[in-house]
């Protein structure tokens, strides 16, 4: 049943479209092929999503009766069914006569647009056709006509530069022939100038020549003078460097008879061991000949001081300076004549020597508590120092049997430096109290320092505001006076006696 109602109502949709199709045809036969076929298209469409809109609402309501109305339905179909055999029959077979007639009438229209459609294009056609082949003879004309006009300007372009060429070539022959005459002017005019040239130049040569030669006899004689005057003075210069010469001979001999005497010896090197100590500590840090051991007259030549732990005495570090020269000296003279024998023999007599003053060293001035359990030997100079250094083991061996350290001049200032850093940090950790003492004053103060620092944010809150409210009643008052006239600035100071303002020049001359 309701798909035979559906079928109904689409039949019924498809003639609707017929018969509008029909009726636009009637109405719009004389209209464009292309909207036509639109307007049929848009109506076919719509018929379309009408009839099924229909169908999907018909059959929405039929499944919801037959549902609704299943009992009573069963009842009395038997009855309706006989009763609509009969119409339904009539009604397809009307539908069927329609349709078929619909459709004769559908060819038949769609046999006529498509000549009517044919008709129109091929008139179309022709008028393209017949446009393009007089724009192309209009073309073809503008092309020839601009082609001899283009020839003609180019003819009468050419004849104007040939007559343009030929009056040039007249000028430049009229040119060349006045360049040809001011050249031979010009030519006699620079000969005669620089006839005249040459003779100012050849009086003027001469003169020069007879100054120069003037002057050069001048400068000799002063150049011969001052040369004379210089060799003076170099031999003066060497006569007196001579004396020097002769002085520093004499204190090269001083110095060797310095450096052969035992005693002279020992004083150098205690000298320069006292240069070392007064370029890296302080007077109160180092002594000099202090004495090590109570009741003995035997005195270190220098013990650098170190402060106790809290109430202790202080701890004094013994440093003594030899200098074995003459055995240093066959050392060297043996290495210089490549003798091996004679170098083992100086260098095992320098290690004995070595090792007596390191012994003497430790006997003497080691004393522990009032120093060190260590000592330290100096050698005055880095060779020396080196040449015991090369000695395997002889380095360990004092410091483990005599407990004394070897140094030379620069590992005794390394050894200082590390002393005065010693020392200041020890300086710094007595005065950390002080320190957090003023750290703790410097807060006090600080916090005083925040409180003026608030009274100051008051009062300048205050003139602050003091300054907008001056502020807000300057600017009634000249919303006041903004009618009355304004005088000229001098007619104003004169009339409010006012004094005069300084202009930025001059105030900043009166400045300077």
């Amino acid at each position: 049943m309701a798909q035979m109602l559906a079928i109904a109502a689409a039949g019924f949709s498809l003639v609707a479209a017929v018969f509008a199709f029909l009726a636009f045809l009637r109405a719009g036969r004389a209209g464009e092929p292309a909207g036509l076929a639109d307007t049929i298209r848009t109506e076919a469409d719509r018929t379309r999503a009408a009839a099924d809109e229909q169908a999907r609402g018909t059959r929405q309501e039929l499944a919801d009766a037959i549902r609704g109305l299943q009992d009573s339905v069963a009842q009395r179909l038997d009855g309706g069914i006989e009763k609509l055999q009969q119409p339904v029959a009539a009604i397809g077979k009307k539908l069927d006569e329609d349709m078929a007639r619909m459709a004769e009438e559908a060819v038949r229209g769609r046999d006529t647009l498509r000549q009517t459609i044919e008709g129109k294009l091929d008139a179309a056609g022709q008028q393209g056709a017949e446009a393009a082949r007089a724009l192309r003879e209009e073309l073809t004309g503008n092309f020839d006509k601009s082609s001899r006009l283009l020839s003609e300007t180019m003819k009468a372009f050419g004849d104007n530069q040939h007559q343009r060429l030929g009056d040039m070539k007249l000028q430049l022959a009229d040119m060349s022939e006045k360049q040809a005459l001011a050249g031979e002017a010009l030519r006699g005019t620079v000969e005669g100038r620089l006839d005249k040239l040459r003779e100012d130049n050849s009086a003027k040569l001469d003169e020069m020549r007879q100054t120069v030669d003037e002057k050069l006899q001048s400068t000799l004689e002063r150049r011969l003078t001052e040369s004379f005057q210089v060799v003076q003075n170099q031999l003066d210069n060497v006569h007196k460097g001579l004396g020097e010469m002769q002085t520093l001979a004499t204190g090269v001999g001083d110095l060797k008879r310095v450096l052969t005497n035992v005693k002279t010896r020992g004083t150098w090197g205690e000298v320069q061991l006292g240069m070392l100590l007064e370029q890296f500590l302080l007077p109160d840090q180092y002594l000099k000949n202090a004495q090590v051991k109570e009741g003995s007259l035997e005195r270190v030549e220098f013990a650098v001081r170190f402060p106790g732990q809290a109430d202790e005495k202080e701890v004094l570090l013994p440093i003594d300076a030899k200098f074995p020269q003459e055995d240093y000296e066959r050392l060297v003279h043996a290495a210089e004549r490549a003798d091996a024998a004679a170098v083992e023999e100086a260098a095992a007599a320098l290690e004995a020597r070595v090792k007596s003053f390191a012994k003497t060293v430790s006997v003497k001035y080691i004393n522990p508590p009032l120093t060190t359990d260590f000592a330290v030997l100096f050698l005055p100079t880095e060779s020396l120092f080196a040449e015991v250094l090369r000695r395997p083991g002889l380095f360990e061996q004092l410091q483990r049997d005599c407990r004394v350290t070897l140094a030379g001049p620069t590992t005794l200032s390394a050894m200082l430096s590390a002393f005065q850093l010693g020392f200041r940090s020890l300086a710094i950790q007595k005065r950390s109290s002080e320190v957090w003492q003023i750290l703790g004053a410097v807060k006090t103060e600080f916090e005083q320092h925040g409180k003026v620092v608030d009274t100051l944010k008051k009062q300048l809150g205050a003139a602050t505001n003091t300054i907008d409210r001056l502020g807000t009643r300057t600017r009634a008052m000249t919303r006041s006076l903004r009618n009355v006239e304004t005088l000229p600035g001098a007619q104003a100071e004169a009339l409010l006696q006012l004094p005069a303002e300084a202009e930025p020049d001059d105030a900043e001359e009166a400045a300077e």
